[in-house]
Order: C-alpha cells, then structure tokens, then sequence
C-alpha cells in the first residue's frame, strides 16, 4: 500500500492512499478506509469500495475545489482557504472522532488523485494531527 504514515497522538496511524491500491481488497483489522474526495472515482464502482466510507464533509467544497483546479487560486490560497472551511465545520474532529469511536488503529484516507503532492489531503492530514494534539501547556488525555 502507498502512502505516506502519520502517526497521531492517542490516536489511530493516518495513511494516505490511492483509490485504485485498494479496490477490491477489504480493510485491514483494526483499518478505517475513507475517501476523502469531493467526486466518487471515475470508472470505479461502489461495490469496489465496499468496506470505505464517503466523507464529503472532510472535503474542499465544490466551489474551492472548482477554484483550484480551474487555476484561479496558488496552491498557498487553495490550503488556507480550505483549512478554514475545515476548522469552521468540524469536519477533521468529526472524521478523527468516528476513527475513535470504531477503535481503528489505522486511518486509511483514499484518494483517487495521481499526483498526491498537489492533493487537498494533506492539509487535512495537518487539521486531523491539529486535532489530535491537546492544546498547548495541556497534558494530553
């Protein structure tokens, strides 16, 4: 499996991982698969992905997401736009919350882009590490 591993604190591992590495295979024990793009992958259908769970809410909205791709906005405007849409929903905690809650040791989010370095998913990479970590001066719980 590619990707690259962030460990959280007191947390499951976080991997980043390409669509079309997992499609058929079912999900490790203890593994939490997620997509976290805003459009379901061309060509793959749903029964493909069968034990990964759809989360638009961790996603750039449509129309960031438009702005980006479009060219109209630098990858540095496109990563704080979206980390503020991220830290006014939620979204990030409430993603980390239900790996918490189903006690994954693993939190796989796939991604079907091919070039992963230009991908929104690692600013949501930095939002989960963000909400994982106690605030500073707090020990953690």
């Amino acid at each position: 499996m590619s990707g690259e591993a962030t460990s959280l604190p007191d947390g499951p591992q976080l991997r980043i991982v390409r669509v079309h590495e997992v499609l058929d295979t079912p999900a490790e024990d203890g593994e939490l698969r997620v997509l976290v793009d805003r459009l379901w992958p061309r060509g793959v259908r749903k029964e493909r992905l069968q034990d990964t769970w759809w989360d638009k809410d961790a996603c750039p909205s449509a129309e960031l997401r438009r702005e980006y791709h479009s060219g109209a906005l630098e990858r540095p405007a496109f990563a704080a736009r979206y980390r503020a849409e991220l830290d006014r929903s939620g979204a990030a905690e409430e993603l980390l919350g239900r790996a918490r809650g189903e006690h994954a040791r693993v939190l796989s989010l796939l991604v079907a882009e091919r070039d992963l370095a230009s991908s929104h998913v690692h600013v949501l990479v930095d939002a989960l590490v963000d909400a994982a970590s106690p605030p500073h001066g707090d020990p953690p719980a």
